[in-house]
């Protein structure tokens, strides 16, 4: 990303080209949000302590929100300054600078799939985002082809079309920041996690053979894993020790399952036939 900065900036400067600017800084807000992620990140893995006895898992869509916001802040100042361009006379893009947009789009996107695959691996919304911020950054490369292209072809009279790219360009990325914002808020505000993977986990704790029935099932992520917490219904003739064998059982099996569960609390409630 530092090397496109000057490759794109200095490229938009010689070229007359405002969207390889625009796209530039783009790329200026990719190397502070990856910074703060990376932070974010670091801070997410510590182990619980006395202050944290649930982990530091919120500092990873904390980090999330602040790749967020500084894809908001990059839309708005390329948008405010494609407007300025748009009504400013000034010379026709160079036709060297689509060469430079086409590699640029190719190590973007590549570098996009590489890292939502880690995001999705680790189930992280803050990685999840650094790749969309790879993503609007080609976004803003293929945007500013286009304009250029447009301008080259039509001639004098048509070098606004590449600052229209621009502005284009900075509608999508402000599009991609609202669509990263919204599952870190809720997940910071400890909202449900998808029906898929509630239903999952009553399942798993379903497959006791002693429980009778699941009563509450409440799932919060936290970091990269998920703390449950869940109410069993057992036979309400058993003794206190054999009801809380049972929910060792249920808290073992959840704990050993694939869906990155790190913490289990486990109510038991009487089940009366």
């Amino acid at each position: 990303s530092v090397v496109m900065i000057f490759v794109k900036g200095i490229s938009g400067y010689l070229g007359h080209s405002y969207a390889l600017i625009a796209d530039a800084t783009e790329s200026g807000a990719d190397i502070l949000s990856s910074g703060l992620l990376w932070l974010g990140l670091r801070i997410a893995i510590k182990e619980p302590d006395e202050e944290h006895p649930y982990g530091h898992g919120k500092a990873e869509p904390l980090a999330a929100i602040a790749v967020s916001l500084f894809l908001i802040g990059a839309a708005v100042w390329i948008a405010y300054h494609s407007i300025n361009f748009i009504g400013t006379p000034h010379a026709l893009p160079k036709s060297f600078t689509l060469w430079i947009l086409l590699i640029v789009i190719g190590i973007k996107e590549t570098l996009f799939r590489y890292v939502l695959s880690v995001g999705n691996k680790i189930n992280s919304h803050a990685v999840k985002a650094d790749a969309q911020h790879h993503r609007s950054d080609a976004i803003t490369s293929v945007a500013a082809f286009i304009g250029i292209s447009i301008a080259l072809i039509g001639g004098k009279g048509y070098e606004g079309a590449d600052d229209w790219a621009a502005l284009v360009a900075s509608a999508l990325i402000f599009y991609n920041a609202i669509v990263i914002l919204r599952p870190a808020l809720s997940e910071i505000m400890d909202a449900a996690p998808s029906n898929e993977i509630v239903e999952k986990v009553k399942n798993l704790a379903g497959s006791v053979s002693e429980v009778k029935g699941i009563e509450k099932c409440f799932v919060r992520k936290m970091g990269f894993d998920y703390h449950v917490d869940i109410h069993i219904e057992v036979d309400g003739q058993l003794s206190v020790t054999e009801g809380h064998r049972i929910a060792h059982l249920v808290k073992d099996v959840l704990l050993e399952s694939k869906l990155r569960v790190t913490n289990v609390l486990v109510h038991v409630e009487p089940f009366n036939s």
